[in-house]
């Protein structure tokens, strides 16, 4: 696996990995690897510094899960200029908070600028792709959606 530079572990003393795929020009980093540890443990209280905890990559986009229960996950991510996540969908309701930098959502095939400071909204199934225009951190926020319990 190629060497990510400007990818390093800052503030926890975890004995963490940095996973990198190459996907061609992109890079998508997890620190965690395979285990993928969540920075916060459900069972205590713990206050991070999302700045200090937000990692890039050149080239590459690098994620971090910070919690993850049953019903939800929360994953800080840093991308580099002119990376992108193509089309996808996923299952769950998102929740994104653009923390840095700015950013392209297409959402159902519109374009949205998106800056620091801006919240997206996405229910489950919902059609979408993000590009960096530049270097940008959001905060991704999945939750599975309810189901419905048996009617009386």
């Amino acid at each position: 696996m190629p060497a990510v530079p400007n990818a390093s572990h800052r503030g926890q003393q975890n004995d963490l990995s940095l996973t990198c795929v190459n996907f061609s020009k992109l890079v998508l980093c997890d620190l965690g690897g395979m285990s993928e540890q969540p920075l916060i443990d459900v069972a205590q209280e713990k206050i991070l510094s999302l700045a200090d905890e937000t990692e890039f990559a050149a080239n590459g986009i690098v994620s971090r899960t910070l919690l993850r229960t049953a019903s939800l996950r929360v994953v800080l991510f840093g991308f580099a200029e002119g990376q992108e996540l193509t089309e996808h969908t996923s299952t769950q309701s998102a929740v994104i908070q653009i923390l840095s930098g700015e950013c392209e959502f297409s959402l159902g095939g519109k374009p949205h600028p998106a800056k620091a400071g801006d919240l997206i909204y996405m229910p489950p199934n919902l059609p979408h792709a993000v590009s960096a225009t530049k270097q940008f951190s959001m905060l991704l926020t999945l939750s599975k959606p309810e189901t419905n319990s048996a009617q009386p």
